[in-house]
């Protein structure tokens, strides 16, 4: 049996909660691979609006495990929250959830460090969520991380501790203030003390070395499938650094982040949304910040799940996208918010750059700031999609739309969604 991936092929905020949602029920277990708090995937069951940031987006189904890998990182105090959510909700996440004792911890410290350096930095911030992310993977880098086994160590206070002071002693240096810097609507010292009771209720979850779960589970065929956060153009080493994440995003993150070889991936499912946004600072070749771009943030209602901010908005970047899909080998395409264009009599497609000189290129580089986009205007459909339910029914501009994406990037396009909720979703390849 092979793991099957799913992940975002733009900046993020493609629709990987929804999707994963609607495929579970084809799969035994749901495993995110990387990222952290900072992710902010959302479901909508029959108007039920969902969050998840660290845990799965199977976790809704009781009878599917659900597994936060190694290459995750948590943070005690906002997985609790999380999971107390879920409780509120009336399920039963403590049974069907599983976590790597391999996974690392960010620190209420790591918190302060990430503001400090984006502090530091000024009018270059990357924009950071201000989770801890980055300064966490840091440390795991760097050997001086505390993982999930280290919470029931015997010496886990004096490690927290020791790794405390010296992220304070880098703050101090910053000449950072954190005095009045609120985690969560709590001071520095109020949120410690949180952080420290839910690690200790942590003891409680079920942990796993899940490489060794994973893979017996493969050898039993039982179906997986490995769930990303953020996008592929947010990946630390392909993304458009330094605006970046600081995991590997790709598929290739799979193997690492939850322990299976290169062998084991099977179907690789590209999640891109029918125009473009990003959240923060960084390259953004097709962004608009003319009134098309303001209808695309409103129809779309394009805000960060995780910090609330608004998305830059834009066209189709099929450059990226093929970028994206050469990245992750992908083997399925899945276009969401097709609804939102439903508000455009036409729209554009970025089909290539012009660089320096009036050369045409298509690559999607480190070089792409200097490079302008040249669109192709696509005809819409201007109508409703809201009684749509099946892929007959689709506008002929949507369909027609759908096959353009499929020639320029050499994928079929097997899913489509047309709306938020979960029966929004419109499957066109029939063996899903």
């Amino acid at each position: 049996m092979k793991v099957d991936v799913l992940l975002g092929l733009q900046w993020g905020d493609e629709g990987k909660g929804k999707i994963v949602d609607v495929l579970t029920p084809k799969y035994d277990i749901i495993a995110r691979f990387q990222g952290g708090p900072n992710a902010g995937h959302t479901l909508e069951i029959q108007g039920d609006k969902h969050v998840l940031h660290t845990i799965p987006s199977g976790i809704f189904h009781p009878e599917k495990m659900n597994v936060v890998g190694n290459g995750v990182i948590i943070d005690p105090y906002l997985f609790l929250q999380e999971l107390n959510g879920l409780k509120a909700k009336g399920l039963a996440p403590e049974k069907n959830l599983i976590i790597s004792k391999k996974a690392h911890l960010i620190l209420p410290t790591h918190r302060l460090l990430d503001a400090a350096y984006e502090a530091a930095k000024g009018a270059a911030k990357i924009g950071s969520t201000l989770k801890g992310i980055g300064p966490a993977y840091t440390d795991k880098t760097a050997r001086t991380g505390l993982r999930v086994a280290d919470i029931t160590g015997p010496q886990f206070k004096e490690r927290y501790d020791s790794l405390r002071q010296q992220h304070l002693d880098i703050v101090d240096r910053y000449g950072f203030d954190y005095s009045a810097q609120l985690l969560d609507g709590k001071s520095f010292e109020d949120y410690e003390k949180a952080w420290l009771n839910a690690a200790e209720q942590m003891k409680a979850l079920q942990t796993d070395n899940t490489e060794i779960y994973l893979n017996n589970a493969l050898k039993e065929g039982r179906r997986v499938l490995a769930e990303g956060a953020q996008g592929t153009l947010l990946d630390i080493d392909f993304g458009s650094y330094p605006f970046v994440t600081s995991s590997n995003t790709i598929s290739a993150g799979v193997c690492s982040g939850l322990g299976v070889a290169p062998s084991a991936l099977g179907r690789v499912f590209g999640i891109v949304k029918a125009y473009c946004t990003r959240v923060g600072s960084g390259p953004f070749p097709t962004e608009l910040k003319d009134a098309d771009g303001q209808k695309l943030r409103d129809e779309g209602n394009e805000y960060g799940a995780t910090t609330g901010r608004p998305r830059r908005c834009g066209w189709l970047d099929m450059n990226a996208l093929n970028y994206s899909v050469m990245l992750n080998g992908v083997t399925d395409l899945i276009v969401t918010k097709a609804d939102v264009l439903s508000a455009f009599e036409q729209f554009k497609v970025c089909e290539a750059y012009q660089a320096a000189r009036g050369r045409i290129t298509k690559d999607f580089d480190i070089d792409i700031t200097e490079k302008t986009p040249r669109y192709k205007t696509l005809k819409g459909w201007n109508t409703s999609l809201d009684d749509i339910t099946d892929g007959t029914e689709l506008p002929g501009e949507l369909t027609a739309y759908i096959h353009y994406i499929e020639k320029m990037t050499q994928v079929p396009v097997s899913i489509v969604s047309v709306g938020a909720d979960r029966d929004k979703t419109i499957v066109l390849n029939r063996d899903l």
